[in-house]
């Protein structure tokens, strides 16, 4: 028996986008759990299943439009929610009792009530939340590193290995997790009028991600200089030819450039920490990430194979990307799969800032208004157009000494249009 999963009445929206699909062919779901996400103009709203039963077939996929009865999926098996109406499942117990020990009873039940407490509460799939049960692991606590804090897989496989840590190493303080105090509530309305503003989706989504790197990588920052004085006026010539065929040339393409032929001499930077902690995971692809301003917050798309690609190609696809993140229009697949990131703040200001690295990435860049200075040539002051660099790493995988030698290799081609081009 097959049954289809519609979209139910959501009000008055048509034509809603589907976010996320939050299940897999095969999965078991029971009736209320969620199956996708859909974002309107004003929220986000999680669709749940009008039966139970085994996903046998997904009618929709991510960035399709959907609305009031649009078929989702097809259930298989969709009667086994009316299961335990005809089964009498509950003398099981009577029965099994006599072979077990009554001393062994207690445990499982305690088990089962751990780690069942907060499956209702937390956001995962219905896979995740069958493995989480197998395993033992009370998804209340753990912490989800998928989209909106969605718990996966591996957050779980994460939380299976600290298990096994002594208890001496976590700090063993009494507050758990970090062992960080929580920031005092603070009713500011005593001091004067105050005003709630709802957070942006993406700084929603966003903000528990980079509270997450940052509590998690042992951020460290090196900061330094590239004279782009020849760089930046070649970029112009570039630029000019650039706007008669529609598109322009920035700065952010040449260290788009430079940054890949860095990361091939050190490629510690293009890597990502094992899930063991003993190994890195070494890269041999380059995609990278830049961080768009857009309306309501911060994007990061991504320019893949960027390898291969050209000043004109990258330059076109950065205008391409940005337009799309301005305009809401980004598939999670442009923002997915970087290698490192470059965070460019040279069109507002600063002379430098600490970028968090966007883990599982173990490095990012950031860029902040070049300015003239005078530099000393070896017999007299110049004026140089001088460009600063912000690295941030991962001490655990970049020690200090690499991290100077990446940013003199960045700096160096950027100061030569002649080895940028090799």
């Amino acid at each position: 028996m097959t049954t289809e999963v519609k979209v139910p009445d959501i009000g008055d929206f048509d034509n809603v986008p589907v976010v996320t699909v939050l299940v897999s062919v095969g999965d078991t779901i029971a009736e209320e759990d969620p199956i996708v996400e859909l974002e309107s103009d004003k929220a986000t709203l999680e669709v749940p299943s009008s039966a139970s039963g085994v996903v046998k077939e997904i009618m929709v996929s991510e960035g399709d439009k959907v609305s009031e009865g649009s078929v989702i999926l097809i259930l298989e098996g969709a009667a086994s929610a009316d299961a335990p109406k005809d089964a009498p499942k509950a003398e099981a117990p009577k029965e099994a009792a006599p072979a077990v020990a009554p001393a062994a009873a207690p445990a499982p039940a305690s088990v089962t009530a751990k780690t069942d407490a907060g499956f209702g509460k937390v956001h995962a799939s219905p896979s995740v939340r069958a493995y989480a049960r197998r395993v033992e692991v009370d998804l209340a606590q753990v912490n989800g590193s998928g989209r909106k804090g969605r718990i996966l897989r591996e957050d779980i496989e994460l939380a299976l290995k600290a298990q096994t840590v002594p208890a001496a190493a976590s700090g063993g303080g009494a507050q758990g997790g970090m062992g960080i105090p929580p920031i005092p509530v603070v009713d500011f309305s005593k001091f004067g009028p105050t005003e709630d503003v709802e957070m942006s989706r993406i700084k929603k989504l966003s903000g528990p991600a980079l509270h997450r790197s940052w509590l998690n990588i042992p951020h460290v920052t090196h900061n330094d200089e590239a004279d782009i004085t020849d760089l930046d006026a070649y970029r112009k010539e570039m630029d000019t030819a650039a706007k008669e065929d529609g598109y322009r040339v920035t700065l952010l393409s040449f260290v788009v450039k430079a940054s890949v032929s860095a990361l091939k001499q050190h490629w510690e930077f293009n890597s990502s920490i094992h899930p063991d902690g003993d190994k890195l995971i070494k890269k041999d692809f380059y995609n990278i990430g830049f961080a768009a301003d857009t309306p309501n917050g911060l994007m990061v798309p991504v320019i893949k194979d960027a390898d291969r690609k050209g000043l004109v190609e990258i330059s076109k696809e950065l205008m391409t990307l940005s337009k799309a993140a301005r305009d809401g229009e980004l598939k999670s697949k442009d923002m997915q799969g970087a290698t490192f990131t470059i965070s460019s703040l040279g069109g507002i200001g600063g002379t430098s800032f600490t970028p968090i690295v966007n883990a599982p990435e173990v490095a990012i860049l950031g860029l902040t208004r070049s300015k003239m200075a005078p530099v000393w040539n070896g017999t007299e002051f110049v004026p140089r157009l001088m460009q600063p660099l912000s690295l941030s790493y991962d001490h655990r995988a970049v020690d200090g000494a690499l991290a100077a030698r990446f940013t003199v290799t960045l700096k160096t081609l950027l100061g030569d249009m002649r080895k940028l081009m090799w």
